[in-house]
């Protein structure tokens, strides 16, 4: 969205990358602030040694690294048609792919409102996409058309109309 936003590439490319590294920053700090255990595992098992920042450091590093061509694609989805709808449709793929793929992995360890939240997100990702299309398609038709000057949509009124009343 960040990329989407900023008109140049260059801004697009350093504040996406800037951001999703905070983001993920972020989420990996409150996530060792309430760290939770997966089922069947022991409190120790889970990630032995190395503190905070040795957790957080390859996560975050990675973010600054792919939010760099994030940022450059969310640029390249304000193309306008069809120049730009492939770009705009890698998020809803992205996430109708990553929760798929959780289904397929997880779904015999998710509870219920996970299972349900993913199908969810599917459909929504469906949806957007379908709308992205929709849009273009829409945009493009009308374009074919050409735009008609105001002259061809509205004719002019007759001279008489123009006249002042005499008193």
């Amino acid at each position: 969205m960040v990329g989407y936003l900023r008109r140049s590439k260059l801004e697009s490319i350093v504040f996406s990358a800037l951001g999703l590294t905070a983001g993920v920053a972020t989420y990996y700090l409150f996530k060792n602030l309430s760290p939770v255990v997966p089922p069947g595992l022991e409190v120790g098992a889970v990630e032995p040694g190395g503190g905070v920042l040795y957790k957080i450091l390859p996560w975050t590093m990675g973010a600054f690294v792919l939010g760099a061509p994030v940022g450059l694609l969310g640029n390249l989805a304000r193309v306008p048609m069809w120049g730009g709808l492939l770009f705009r449709l890698i998020v809803p793929f992205v996430a109708f792919y990553e929760t798929s793929m959780r289904l397929e992995v997880e779904a015999s360890t998710a509870d219920p409102v996970t299972g349900m939240t993913w199908v969810a997100v599917r459909l929504a990702a469906g949806a957007v996409a379908l709308a992205l299309l929709g849009h273009t398609i829409w945009s493009w038709w009308h374009g074919r058309r050409g735009v008609r000057s105001s002259a061809e949509v509205v004719p002019p009124l007759p001279a008489s109309n123009y006249e002042r009343p005499t008193e």
